[in-house]
C-alpha cells in the first residue's frame, strides 16, 4: 500500500505519469476544443437526421458522457454504439464519429468500414494507427491529435480529447449550440476541482481520498441520473481498470423499479456492498426526491453507503466534475491496493489472445 499523502511515495511508484495525465484533463479540453475549430467537417454534416458514435472501452466513455448530458440540447438523437456493427439506419443522412485512441481498435475499424461503404457524413477521432490511414487515404475529415497532455498514454486518460472533441464537432455541425465562454468557464472550474483533489491535500480536507478511504475492501455501487449517467459510467469503468476493483453501476429512478429487491440475499454480500449515491441539484424534482429515499432503503438494508453531491454551475461542468473525482478516487483507490494505476494486464492478456 502506498501513502496516498505522500507526493515522494506517489512519484515513485506511478512511473506511468497516471498522476500527470489526471491533472491535464483541462488542458486536454482546451487543446481539443481549440484544434478542432480550424479542422473541416464533413461536408453535409449539418443536414444530418441523426448522430452515431462507435467506439470501445475509454475511446466509448466521451460518448457516453455526451449522450446522457445534452439530450435537451440536441436537435437530433445522438447515439453510441460499442459493437462490431452499426445499425442498420446509418446512411448518408447519418453523422458518425468514429472514436479510437490508438487508432487500431478492431471493432471500430469494423465500424467505419461499414459507414464508408453506406456513404454517412464520417467524421474521425484518433491519435495515429491504422484508422489515421483510413482517415487520409479516403479524404475523411479527421481529428488526428497529437495526445501531449496525457503522458500515461491510456485512452480512459485522456478523455479531455475526447469528450472535447464530440462536443466541438458537433457544435460545428449545428447539433448543439456550444459558446467557447462556456467551455473556457468549465476549464477553469476543473482546474480549481484538480487542486483540491491533488495529493498535496490531506484526507480530511480532500473528498477524492475520503472516498477512496471509505470503499477500499468494499465492492463499490455507483449510483446516478439523467447528466452525470455517463461521467458515471467513466467512473465505473476506471475503479475497474486503475484501481484493479470491482464496480458497479445503476441509474435512478430505473434502480427503484429492481434493484431494492435484489438487497436481501446472499447475506454475505452486505458486508462488501458499499454504495456511492452521486447527487445534484440539477436533476429533476421527480428524480431528486427518490435519492434520500433510496438511501432509507439501502440503510434499512443493513448496507453501507456514502454519497457526493455535484457542486459546480452547470450540467456540463457537473460532468466534467464527476469525471475529474473518478479519475482521483480511482487513482487514490489503486494506490491503496497496491495496484499499478497504468497497467491493464487482463486485457492486454486477452487481446493477446486474439490474435
Amino acid at each position: 500500500m502506498v501513502n496516498i499523502n505522500s507526493a515522494e511515495e506517489i512519484k515513485i511508484f506511478d512511473t506511468g505519469f497516471v498522476l500527470d495525465s489526471i491533472r491535464k484533463l483541462p488542458d486536454q479540453v482546451e487543446q481539443a476544443w481549440k484544434e478542432i475549430k480550424n479542422l473541416p467537417t464533413p461536408q453535409e454534416c449539418s443536414l444530418s437526421k441523426n448522430v452515431v458514435i462507435a467506439g470501445m472501452g475509454g475511446s466509448a466513455l466521451g460518448g457516453r458522457i455526451i449522450d446522457s448530458l445534452i439530450p435537451e440540447r440536441a436537435r437530433t438523437p445522438i447515439e453510441v454504439f460499442t459493437q462490431f456493427h452499426i445499425p442498420k439506419y446509418v446512411n448518408k443522412d447519418t453523422l458518425i464519429i468514429i472514436s479510437s485512441y490508438s487508432g487500431n481498435t478492431e471493432e471500430t475499424i469494423s465500424d467505419f468500414y461499414e459507414a464508408l461503404n453506406r456513404n454517412a457524413q464520417i467524421f474521425g477521432i484518433t491519435t495515429g494507427g491504422k484508422l489515421a490511414d483510413l482517415f487520409k487515404q479516403n479524404n475523411i475529415p479527421s481529428y488526428i491529435f497529437d495526445p501531449k497532455e496525457n503522458p500515461s498514454n491510456q485512452p480512459r486518460f485522456g478523455l479531455g480529447y475526447s469528450v472535447a472533441g464530440i462536443l466541438a464537432i458537433l457544435s460545428r455541425c449545428e447539433f448543439i449550440f456550444t459558446l467557447d465562454e462556456e467551455i473556457e468557464k468549465c476549464i477553469t472550474e476543473i482546474r480549481k476541482l484538480t487542486k483540491e483533489f491533488d495529493v498535496d491535500i490531506p484526507e480530511n480536507s480532500n473528498l477524492a481520498k475520503s472516498i477512496a478511504l471509505k470503499i477500499k475492501d468494499t465492492i463499490p455501487i455507483l449510483v446516478a441520473s439523467e447528466h452525470l449517467l455517463g461521467s458515471a459510467h467513466s467512473f465505473k469503468n476506471q475503479i475497474n481498470e486503475t484501481a484493479k476493483s470491482f464496480s458497479s453501476l445503476f441509474d435512478i429512478p430505473e434502480l427503484n423499479h429492481h434493484l431494492m429487491e435484489g438487497l436481501k440475499y446472499p447475506a454475505k454480500a452486505k458486508e462488501l456492498l458499499n454504495f456511492l449515491f452521486i447527487e445534484s441539484n440539477l436533476y429533476s424534482p421527480n428524480v431528486v426526491k427518490r435519492y434520500p429515499i433510496t438511501m432509507d432503503v439501502v440503510e434499512k438494508n443493513s448496507i453501507n453507503y456514502l454519497k457526493y453531491t455535484a457542486t459546480l454551475e452547470t450540467k456540463l461542468m457537473q460532468a466534467f466534475e464527476i469525471m475529474i473525482l473518478g479519475s482521483f478516487v480511482s487513482f487514490y483507490l489503486a494506490l491503496l491496493n497496491g495496484a499499478d494505476p497504468k497497467s491493464i494486464p487482463w486485457v492486454d492478456y486477452f487481446k493477446e489472445k486474439l490474435k
